[in-house]
């Protein structure tokens, strides 16, 4: 085994710093939802608008919204959130490629990694609203999807958004996935897919209170 060189040890200090970083910033926001989605959607497209609508609504009830900050879907819940009075919140990732954060964000986090940054979307969420997206989208909604299977987070809804674009998918997960036994019925109930804004508050707002039951947490809704 190769000894650990000295830059490693200055890494893992940098990485502590990031999970100290987001403890000490995200602590009072609960309750709250990670909205996750492409952040290749246009301003003013029809899913640019469901995102404000429904991050608006959630804001409304309550919950602050936490997105990874960028343009697109999240730029869309960001704002959606600040117009229905609710807190605003960007997990920024540093990319050499890729955007500044939205300017709709009231509370801001850099991250260098991405799994520091996941920790953080699932630590304080109650739950997760998936909008169409790319391989970023997907990454964190499997990821959502395999620790509720795991019973590694308990009471914890997973709501995609967009049946036009998810039906493709989840009709191959039935047949290849199901269909092999890589995965049984019941997973099939981790997730619910609408286009519902109503159905959304509802399915976070029972997500919430099972949650505070179980976990005999103080706060509300």
């Amino acid at each position: 085994m190769r000894d650990v060189a000295p830059k490693d040890t200055w890494t893992v200090f940098k990485i502590m710093g990031e999970f100290v970083e987001g403890f000490e910033t995200l602590r009072p926001v609960e309750p709250a939802v990670s909205i996750f989605g492409g952040s290749r959607v246009r301003k003013g497209s029809r899913y640019y608008r469901k995102a404000v609508h429904v991050s608006q609504a959630l804001a409304r009830e309550g919950f602050s919204i936490i997105t990874g900050g960028g343009p697109g879907i999240m730029e869309a819940a960001n704002l959606g959130a600040r117009r229905g009075g609710g807190r605003s919140i960007g997990l920024n990732i540093r990319l050499p490629f890729e955007h500044r954060p939205n300017r709709h964000i009231d509370t801001l986090v850099n991250f260098n990694y991405f799994f520091a940054r996941k920790v953080m979307f699932i630590k304080y969420a109650c739950a997760y609203v998936v909008f169409p997206g790319g391989y970023g989208t997907l990454d964190e909604t499997f990821e959502a999807l395999t620790l509720v299977q795991t019973h590694k987070v308990d009471n914890f809804p997973v709501i995609m958004i967009g049946r036009d674009f998810w039906q493709g998918m989840i009709r191959w997960m039935r047949r290849e996935m199901l269909g092999r036994g890589m995965i049984n019925k019941d997973d099939q109930r981790l997730f619910t897919v609408t286009d519902d804004a109503q159905e959304v508050c509802r399915l976070v707002r029972e997500g919430w209170r099972r949650r505070v039951q179980v976990n005999g947490t103080h706060r509300r809704l």
